[in-house]
Order: structure tokens, then sequence, then C-alpha cells
């Protein structure tokens, strides 16, 4: 793509680019926390400020602590002013679209064979990875209905920024992760036979129509086949190696009433440990929508 900072051949518009994007980028999740009095109707400055920070980051934390947490309205009417409406129905989502991400009653059971329904802790990836392309998910939203008694916190990581060490450290290995074949997540089976496809596809890909970055990725070592070759698996390396140690990582615990709304970023979850009186309760959505902040509503445009 001519004039874009994702083209490998244009030297010039992404080190324009990137040193716009390093300069902004906030240094902890504290500058990303913008207080809302109520989600469900935002004003033309929270929307300002929400803007903001994702365009520093591809990412924002909501606080809206002082109204009942588990009311699944905040999180939806919030989403829908933010441009994020065709909501992901999964198999193990709510009626209403939304997962609610607790560690299952019995975790042998069908939720408890999938990680995000333990008190386990969950590595870097995108969310969807496994998703064919035209069902990407392209924007996520996780809201806090009850934290951990201890744990739980997430560490986050604008996968633009992801992309910029990638790149710096050698563009060859963004090259290789641009493949249409770099990353295959297998067929998942279950009793009945194959439960989801076998899925192919590059982690770092350029939408044709909108022109920004997306990222399908994940960290986990099992039910993973990389493409077979010395480029792939360097790039691979160095990728896990920027995780690791990135000075860009940030962390936060959510707190109840509070959000993380993002443009599917990296992100992790530590282990954490529930009592009687506190068992983690997050609502996630998965949108093929990115953020949209040019739907906001007229009437905001005039206060």
């Amino acid at each position: 793509m001519p004039g874009s900072p994702f083209d490998l051949a244009d030297e010039t518009a992404y080190r324009a680019w990137r040193d716009a994007r390093l300069a902004g980028y906030p240094r902890s999740s504290d500058e990303l926390v913008v207080p809302l009095a109520d989600p469900r109707q935002l004003s033309a400055s929270e929307f300002d400020a929400l803007a903001a920070c994702c365009a520093r980051a591809n990412m924002v934390i909501y606080d809206a602590s002082h109204l009942p947490a588990a009311d699944k309205a905040l999180p939806h009417r919030l989403a829908r002013q933010l441009g994020l409406v065709r909501l992901e129905g999964n198999y193990l989502a709510d009626e209403d679209g939304l997962s609610s991400i607790t560690p299952a009653d019995d975790e042998g059971g069908l939720r408890g064979e999938f990680i995000p329904y333990t008190h386990k802790p969950i590595n870097w990836h995108t969310d969807g990875y496994y998703n064919a392309p035209q069902q990407r998910i392209l924007g996520m939203l996780l809201h806090c209905a009850q934290d951990a008694e201890t744990g739980g916190e997430n560490r986050l990581l604008d996968h633009e920024l992801a992309y910029i060490q990638l790149r710096d450290a050698n563009p060859e290995h963004v090259d290789a992760l641009m493949q249409p074949d770099a990353m295959t997540i297998p067929a998942r089976r279950d009793e009945h036979g194959v439960a989801r496809p076998a899925q192919g596809g590059p982690v770092f890909a350029v939408d044709g129509a909108g022109g920004f970055l997306a990222m399908r990725y994940t960290a986990r070592t099992r039910s993973i086949a990389w493409r077979e070759d010395a480029r792939t698996r360097a790039a691979v390396r160095t990728l896990a190696e920027i995780l690791a140690d990135s000075e860009h990582r940030l962390t936060v615990r959510l707190r109840p009433g509070m959000g993380l709304v993002c443009n599917n970023v990296l992100h992790t979850r530590e282990a954490f440990a529930d009592s009687p009186e506190r068992r983690r309760l997050l609502y996630r959505g998965r949108y093929y929508d990115r953020l949209d902040f040019d739907m906001r509503p007229a009437w905001q445009r005039l206060e």
C-alpha cells in the first residue's frame, strides 16, 4: 500500500508514523483511564477523552465504578456509541452476545475446557485468532463486574507497538509474519467431529479498505502450526522476546465498574484466586468492527 507506514518499501512514511506513535504512547495504564458519569450516554467531552486515548494506544480504560457494576447495559450501550455493533455470538456466549468470563463451577465441563473459564494465567494473544478472515475480530471490550480476591491483572500492548519493535529489529520478520500461511490453528474436534476447521492466515495484515493494521496472534505452544521455514521461526522467536520484555507493556487491574475497550490489542491475564465473597466476573464482547469515533450523535457535535 503506497504511502502507508505498513509498506515495507516506504521507509519515509514508516519513520514519520513510528516516531509519532512512540512519542504519544503512554508510560502507564493510568494515562488511559477515563472517568465516565454514565457509559450508557456519553457526553461530548467524555467522547473526546476516549478518542484521545485510543489515538495514543488503540485502547482506553473507562471507570464507572460509582454505578452498579453488574449492569450489562453499561458495556452494551457504551460499545454501540463507539461503533462496536457487530457482536460475535460464539457458542459459549450469553444470550445477549456477551461472554461471562468467570471460572466454571466444574472445570472439567464444557467451559472448563477453555482457559478463560479457569483460574489459570493466559499468555499473550489477540482475541479470535482462530477465526476465519471474514470473521476477523477487530474490536474488543472487557467490563469488570467483580474482581478476584487476588490476582487477575491484565498486561496490555498495542499491536502497532509490537509491529514497530519487530520491524525495527528486522523488517524481514514483519514480512515473514505477513505471509498468508504464517500461522495455522489446527482443527478443534469434539464428540461430533470437527467443531472448528483448521484456520491459517497471517499474523499482521493491512486492511485493504481502511488501511489499518490488524493482528492475529497467540503465544501458545500447543495446537498451533507455524510456517516451516527459518524466516518464520526467527520472526516468531523475536516477537516472543519483544512481548516478554517490551518497555511499552502496560498493566491494569480492572475493578468493578471499570472496563477496557480496544482495537483488539495484545493482552494477557495473570492467574487469580477467588473467595466466596469475591468471584471474578468479566463481561467480554468481541466485535467485527473497529472503534469508530465518527459514530457520535449529531447533538454531541454541537456541545
